[in-house]
């Protein structure tokens, strides 16, 4: 929705002004150019002003900016200026960590830079920034002081001695982020100590000690608040969006980018569902009291009938998710929910009786600061007994409910729902919210144009616009594509394995510098791996491997410093990792990557579009897939003077009719065809490792 502009409004205010100096700012031989000494992009130009227009109208825009259109300065500086001007607040959401650290330690000093440069404008200069990050992440020192004198009723001595770790780093720490701290945090402890909960509000804890009220003082008086994607839908999933007909997406008035958009209806799918899981049940429970150790918030406060009634709801709680496993799951992974009921409600009765018990607790406390922590207990306990209901009952209208294992070694048994079209959903949160919001990533179109993604994210209709990358692929990037590999659909043939494994070796040793290798399934990962390590151990060539649970960051860091490494990586490795230079000079495709058909979400929006009269193929698996192999050949070429080689090892490309989507998707007109008889030609062992 599109806001009328008033007549009476300043210039300033309404985005009129601002529109002029962005275009002073970014036009050729503009403020930009002369004064940082930046060159000038007319891709980047052309976003900065259809960005800022989208801004002075209230009005949404998906804008795709192709890799080097230096996007991020092109929402930052319009997008600051309006928020000094009209006083409203200017968030910017991102999906990677790696895009954060660029927008603090760089892009926000080069937007301050230029405004002190410039008299037009220096009251700019002063702009105040903020980073919102999820209160569960900061330390409380409040509740950190009192789990540390109730220790002996709470903590086994293991436990007791990591709090002791904590207690001291929380001395010297400046900001109380976990994220800072450089020893291993036990759950328990850090559910015990962190911040979110009842007791650190502003009364017991005010911001002059407390870590977190401290930092939300910052962001009430930030012009740009910076926060990831998982916790902005977060936020709204959990109600915390304006009311009623107040303009804004997460505060009163606010205006929004969210960069890496591309991700957008993933995250979405992720946090605006239920969730419970036997991990989260048992430690919700044990928190209270653990039969085991005989240690929990209830050995003080409570009598032995309290602590009955915990062994019990835990028992209860195991069996029913023993029974789900076992009824539903078997020897599979995962299953979708087709029928409700499926065992009883075994866990409903114990549950209410604790929640009622925990509620009694509460209010004969005299304490306040204990009530109020018993109250939590008491509602986490509680939505834990209303959720394991709703998937009990399939009281899902609307949503995909499934099963499945996870965790590291799938003991885990979680019960999830997530929306089936997230275009209704999303249309309300973000499109009718009466601001701007701008999304924006190097890849959002197809060769169908961008509607597929508008229509996937409810922008329907909705203003649009694209500008191709400055980057010179058809002199810079070479590009070769298999014709003879085994077929690649479906389960992974030994062949088609050996014949990525031979050519992976034979490709990364024929260049100087490192290969990225991606694949669609762990499986296929761990069979190539194994049969590649020891050939390229013999070359001297640092073998990188991404496990499931792994940390993507460290291993990151591990292949940018080998400089000539091999890194196997899978679904989080085609998109928004960020290594320029020679470090990653070669990009080897497997297989193309369509989403997992068995997937419950994937089959219920299959159902969804088939029963509406559409094509599932061409609406949902072709376009995802085209986009995720943009995504994929985007980590190739990061900067202006690099240099790669992209090889495809799934002939489907050339193969079959919708390779030709895949062929319109690459960053140049030309490539060359290769089989198993051309290896010599096209990767040639000229180079050797460095060992």
């Amino acid at each position: 929705m599109i806001r009328i502009l008033d007549d009476s409004e300043s210039p300033a205010r309404n985005g009129f002004g601002m529109v002029a100096l962005t275009e002073k700012i970014f036009g050729e031989g503009g403020w930009l150019q002369v004064k940082l000494g930046l060159e000038h992009r007319p891709q980047q130009e052309e976003m900065a002003i259809r960005v800022a227009q989208s801004f002075a109208m209230d009005a949404p825009i998906i804008f795709e900016a192709g890799t080097g259109v230096g996007k991020s300065l092109a929402y930052l500086v319009p997008g600051i200026i309006y928020a000094v001007d009209s006083k409203r607040p200017f968030l910017v959401s991102t999906h990677t960590i790696s895009l954060q650290e660029q927008i603090r330690e760089k892009d926000i000093e080069q937007c301050r830079v230029l405004f002190k440069s410039v008299p037009e404008l220096h009251r700019y200069a002063g702009f105040e920034s903020a980073f919102l990050v999820g209160r569960g992440n900061y330390v409380c020192m409040k509740r950190l002081v009192r789990a540390a004198e109730e220790r002996a009723d709470l903590f086994n001595q293991g436990n007791q001695q990591a709090l002791d770790s904590l207690s001291e780093w929380a001395t010297h720490t400046k900001t109380g982020l976990r994220q800072e701290t450089d020893f291993p945090i036990p759950p328990d402890i850090w559910d015990a100590v962190n911040a979110d909960a009842s007791t650190c509000n502003r009364k017991n804890c005010p911001a002059e000690n407390c870590f977190f009220h401290s930092a939300r003082q910052k962001v009430q008086k930030a012009h740009l608040i910076i926060l990831n994607h998982s916790l902005l839908f977060s936020l709204i999933a959990a109600g915390m969006s304006p009311g009623g007909d107040t303009p804004g997406i997460l505060y009163p008035n606010d205006f929004v980018v969210v960069d890496e958009a591309h991700t957008l209806p993933i995250i979405a799918t992720n946090h605006l569902g239920a969730a419970v899981s036997s991990y989260a049940v048992e430690r919700a429970l044990r928190i209270l009291y653990n039969p085991k150790t005989k240690k929990g918030f209830l050995k003080k406060i409570g009598n032995p009938g309290d602590r009955r009634l915990v062994a019990e709801a835990l028992a209860a709680c195991s069996e029913f998710f023993e029974q789900t496993s076992h009824t539903l799951l078997g020897k599979k992974d995962q299953v979708r929910l087709a029928e409700g009921e499926w065992t009883e409600p075994v866990f409903q009765e114990p549950l209410l009786e604790l929640t009622k018990r925990l509620k009694a607790l509460a209010y004969k406390e005299q304490d306040e600061t204990r009530a109020d922590e018993i109250r939590d207990q008491q509602l986490r306990i509680d939505s834990y007994r209303t959720v394991l209901g709703r998937f009990l009952a399939l009281d899902f209208d609307g949503h995909v409910p499934w099963v499945e294992r996870t965790g590291k070694t799938r003991q885990i048994i979680s019960l999830r729902s997530a929306p089936i079209d997230l275009a209704p959903v999303l249309r309300q949160i973000l499109f009718r919210r009466n601001t701007s919001v701008a999304l924006t990533s190097a890849t959002l179109a197809t060769s169908g144009g961008m509607d597929p993604f508008l229509a996937r994210i409810g922008a329907d209709g909705q203003p649009h616009g694209a500008v191709t990358s400055p980057f010179d692929y058809e002199r810079h990037c070479e590009i070769l594509i298999t014709t003879d590999c085994p077929a690649s659909g479906g389960q992974t043939s030994p062949s088609t394995i050996q014949y990525w494994s031979d050519c992976i070796v034979r490709a990364a040793t024929a260049i100087e510098g490192g290969s990225l290798i991606l694949f669609t399934s762990y499986r296929d990962l761990a069979a190539v791996v194994r049969i590649c390590r020891e050939s390229l151990a013999t070359h001297g060539r640092p073998l990188f491997e991404q496990v499931p649970g792994g940390t993507r960051s460290q291993l990151l860091d591990q292949f940018r410093e080998a400089g000539n490494g091999v890194l196997f990586g899978t679904e989080t490795f085609w998109t928004g990792i960020d290594v320029p230079g020679p470090a990653l000079s070669q990009v080897i495709m497997t297989k193309l990557p369509f989403e997992n058909p068995s997937h419950p979400v994937f089959q219920a929006r299959e159902e969804y579009v088939r029963d509406r009269g559409g094509h599932p193929f061409l609406e949902i698996s072709l376009p995802e897939a085209v986009l995720r192999f943009r995504q994929g050949l985007g980590r190739l070429i990061r900067k202006v003077d690099d240099r790669g080689r992209l090889v495809i090892l799934d002939s489907r490309v050339l193969r079959k009719e919708y390779g030709r989507a895949f062929v319109e998707a690459l960053p140049k007109t030309t490539f060359t065809r290769f089989n198993r008889a051309d290896w010599e030609r096209c990767f040639p062992r000229k180079h050797r490792g460095r060992g």
